[in-house]
């Protein structure tokens, strides 16, 4: 079929290339063992910095939906006190958004749907359900933040929410906005969930 010999002398630079492939591929075998614990400790750490960041973004963006949700119950609470004339108490709690109060003030005017869409007063977004104080005159809203309990720092911090503008802020730390911002709460939050 194929004469060796003709091969080889008519074409010298292919069976040059042919032995230089064949000693290169005789010395590289593969990959040591070092080689390969090098690369995957450096996979490890790079792996371990990605997934740091996503879960502080994580906790970056239940901190802002926390923001949003004490603000969006500070509205529910005031369009329930235009037509009440007061806010729900402690005893009421939050509850009174979504169905009429049966013991403590009465309210007349109480919107037939409720006051929250959906018919359940949500949790914050570290599943928590929110405290809530009030007499009647004022409220504060609290998340608990990430551990669930009060007086947490760090991750852990306290969110909330007031409409005690003669106070400042519903905490320490709050916006001078008359409470109108959730700030992180160092103080000694509402004991009461309202629940």
């Amino acid at each position: 079929m194929f004469n060796l010999k003709f091969i080889l002398k008519s074409h010298p630079k292919l069976v040059q290339a042919k032995l230089l492939q064949a000693k290169l591929l005789k010395g590289n075998a593969g990959f040591s063992l070092m080689e390969i614990l090098i690369a995957l400790t450096i996979l490890g750490i790079a792996g371990t910095f990605a997934a740091s960041m996503t879960l502080e973004r994580l906790h970056e963006g239940k901190v802002q939906s926390t923001i949003i949700q004490l603000q969006n119950l500070k509205a529910r609470l005031q369009e329930y006190r235009r037509h009440c004339g007061n806010y729900p108490t402690t005893e009421q709690g939050l509850d009174a958004l979504i169905k009429k109060p049966t013991a403590g003030p009465e309210c007349k005017r109480y919107a037939s749907s409720g006051y929250i869409e959906g018919g359940e007063v949500p949790k914050d977004p570290f599943d928590n359900d929110f405290a809530y104080e009030s007499d009647g005159k004022s409220f504060t809203i609290t998340s608990y933040g990430d551990d669930g309990a009060p007086a947490g720092e760090d991750k852990a911090k306290d969110f909330s929410v007031s409409d005690r503008s003669n106070a400042g802020a519903a905490s320490a730390g709050a916006a001078s906005d008359g409470g109108n911002q959730p700030a992180p709460n160092s103080s000694n939050p509402p004991a009461s969930s309202g629940q």
